[in-house]
């Protein structure tokens, strides 16, 4: 049986943060492409109002997260070196996503699109970021790093 899915009572806190933060930065996107995307048909999204719903969406994914870090239970054991390699692992491979998006953004800007594409491009780099580097983390942990 697959141990990927299993988040029994040997996780560590930085593997539960790393699940945690995943989940997070899948809802909370999903829910801002419900609001902007699900407008009345013949509305075009980026026409509509987009910018309060980007920035609640934004704002209610950090606080999530921070409250969310607050609310997880430590256990006894604090970082150690494979938690640290693990970090470091997962945080560089989701980098390389957020700078391919920034680029995709500037590609946006320079070839002259609304700001509502530049917008959502530059949210979308850092939503892949966040998930790419919680999926890297998660495997890191379960199938070792």
């Amino acid at each position: 049986m697959s141990t990927i899915l299993y988040t029994g009572d040997g996780m560590s806190y930085e593997e539960k943060r790393a699940w945690v933060y995943a989940v997070i930065a899948a809802v909370v996107p999903a829910v801002y492409a419900v609001i902007v995307f699900g407008q009345p048909a013949g509305a075009s999204a980026a026409e509509g109002a987009y910018v309060r719903p980007l920035l609640i969406a934004v704002g209610a994914g950090i606080l999530a997260n921070i409250v969310a870090g607050t609310l997880l239970p430590r256990g006894a054991d604090r970082r150690d070196e494979r938690d640290v390699g693990i970090f470091r692992y997962g945080t560089q491979a989701g980098y390389f996503v957020l700078a391919a998006g920034a680029a995709g953004a500037l590609l946006l800007t320079l070839a002259g699109f609304a700001h509502f594409w530049i917008a959502n491009a530059l949210y979308l780099a850092f939503v892949l970021d966040a998930l790419v580097s919680s999926i890297v983390k998660i495997v890191a942990y379960r199938r070792g790093f």
